[in-house]
């Protein structure tokens, strides 16, 4: 058949053999003896693929078929990079699979459906490996590959320092043709895309984020037509096997320099969401949240590379859950912070420049972390405070405020008359109503109380500023045009005294001050005062 003429020409390698050997290499009699009739009678000085086929049952298999299930299997060991080491396999004719305690012997983990089964007193492959032969063949030699297999041989068998012309023939074409897949994907995102994309004012971005991009991205590409390529060559066992293992493990680390750096393109994107928002706290979350997207990514790759090595990362997850137990048992409050800043970035108490009391801190929010916030108090100080610990307490955020209060209390004498109170305290609201920045609509100004020496008026009103620098400068100008109003209608404010009664003698003036008690005249002196502008915004 041609197929085993071709075979013949392209088996290139040997397994790792022990010293163990049988005196005849079509034996069936145990798991070892089978393996040994199917491999050996496959090598190229020994190349008798009719007993090799000696493997399968005839009573299912016939000849021919069973002719090329021993070919593609050989091939099957090739492509996946399985070396098979002899002194493993049972010798024993009435091996016993401990696991299920079956006659059964499984070539190899990597494909436990390709396994031998006692059939009387001789080891076949079983009927299931006959079925999935086919099926594992075209998986590792995808997109026709396979008909290389028989193309490329007839380049030439003549053989140089222990490789076939036609695969070094083959190991040239796979090298030109990743160099050229190379160039040209990195062409286009360097001459086409970067350029588009700095004609439209992204050169920045194409220039630090995107370019990086373009020759690891290359490279990613070019992985998986080697690995499809690569077991074509039929190299040597212990070289097919390491060059495949290299490659299964670079393609995940180019794979993670990629993602790692779209990452970076990603957090830009996210940048100009956040600049949308009116909430400044989006601006601190994005670089968390760029940072914990890279640590994902690095986690991932290093899963990705330990997987492809064939390395069981099931055990390794489970050490690390329980590692990471006892780690968060030892690291409480630091979890317990994390969390508060995850509180924090969900409910939104406060955002960046906000000014926040929560306990013993007062001052304005500057950035807010993983683990705690800092404040930048009215000292100017600087005040990191754990996220866990706001979490749990009370946050009074004055920067939502719609506006700012101003309490105080008016003291005048208690021998102003009646008449002047009144008339002072509707000179209050006039000042309130007059002044562009408080709240027209919601303040109180009323003879509130009467302490021990003075009469007060309390005085409630609010700002319609958004800083608090505004707000002093409100509170400045609403005192002063108290002050002006008190000294126009004569008022006197009052402060703790104590006073000496005694009576008036005739030489002398009583030290008790004079008031117009007119309400006209009151009324005329308000009028007067009403019409002069306040001090500050005359022209």
């Amino acid at each position: 058949m041609k197929i085993r003429f071709i075979f013949f020409l392209i088996c290139a390698g040997t397994f790792q053999v022990s010293a163990q050997e049988t005196t005849s290499n079509h034996g069936l009699m145990t798991p070892y003896q089978t393996v040994v009739t199917h491999l050996k009678n496959l090598e190229e000085e020994n190349y008798k693929p009719d007993v090799a086929a000696r493997v399968f049952n005839p009573e299912r298999v016939d000849q021919e078929k069973a002719e090329e299930l021993a070919i593609q299997l050989l091939q099957i060991y090739k492509g996946a990079g399985i070396i098979i080491s002899y002194e493993n396999i049972p010798n024993s004719p009435s091996y016993l699979d401990s696991l299920n305690e079956q006659h059964i012997y499984v070539i190899n983990n990597k494909y436990p459906q390709i396994y031998l089964a006692k059939e009387g007193q001789k080891w076949f492959f079983s009927k299931e490996t006959e079925e999935s032969i086919p099926s594992i063949h075209q998986e590792l030699y995808p997109f026709g590959a396979d008909k290389l297999l028989e193309l490329l041989p007839k380049i030439g068998t003549t053989k140089y320092f222990g490789l076939h012309v036609w695969q070094m023939v083959g190991i040239l074409i796979i090298i030109v043709t990743s160099l050229l897949i190379h160039f040209i994907f990195t062409l286009i995102i360097e001459k086409i895309i970067i350029s588009l994309m700095v004609s439209r004012g992204y050169k920045k971005l194409a220039g630090s984020y995107v370019a990086p991009i373009a020759k690891p991205m290359s490279i990613l590409i070019i992985f998986p037509i080697l690995l499809i390529f690569i077991p074509v060559l039929q190299l040597p066992f212990t070289i097919n096997n390491y060059t495949l293992i290299a490659l299964k493990a670079l393609w995940p680390v180019f794979a993670t320099i990629v993602c790692y750096r779209i990452v970076d393109v990603l957090g830009i994107y996210l940048i100009k969401l956040a600049d949308k928002t009116e909430s400044t706290l989006d601006d601190q979350l994005v670089p968390l949240v760029r940072k914990a997207m890279k640590i994902f990514v690095i986690i991932i790759g290093i899963l990705a590379i330990l997987a492809n090595l064939d390395i069981d990362i099931v055990p390794l997850l489970t050490g690390l859950s329980i590692g990471g137990l006892a780690f968060a048992l030892a690291a409480q409050d630091t979890l317990k912070n994390f969390f508060g800043s995850v509180m924090i970035f969900m409910d939104r108490p406060f955002q960046i420049g906000d000014w926040i009391t929560s306990g013993d801190i007062d001052g304005t929010v500057e950035e807010v972390g993983f683990r705690a916030t800092r404040v930048r108090t009215f000292r100017n100080s600087v005040t990191y405070v754990p996220n866990g610990q706001i979490a749990d307490q009370t946050v009074d955020n004055h920067g939502l405020r719609n506006y700012r209060r101003f309490y105080t209390q008016i003291s005048v004498t208690y021998d102003t008359p009646t008449a002047v109170i009144n008339v002072f305290v509707e000179g209050l609201r006039a000042i309130v109503e007059k002044h562009p920045n408080t709240l027209k609509d919601n303040y109180h100004v009323y003879l509130n109380d009467m302490a021990d020496s003075s009469l007060n008026v309390m005085f409630y009103i609010f700002f319609k500023v958004p800083t608090w620098g505004e707000e002093l400068k409100c509170r400045h100008e609403i005192l002063i045009e108290i002050i002006n109003l008190a000294q126009e209608l004569g008022v006197s404010f009052a402060f703790p005294t104590r006073t000496l009664q005694m009576e008036t003698f005739p030489e002398k003036k009583s030290n008790a001050p004079e008031y117009e008690q007119n309400p006209s005249v009151l009324k005329s002196k308000l009028q007067a005062f009403l019409k002069t502008p306040p001090e500050g915004n005359q022209n």
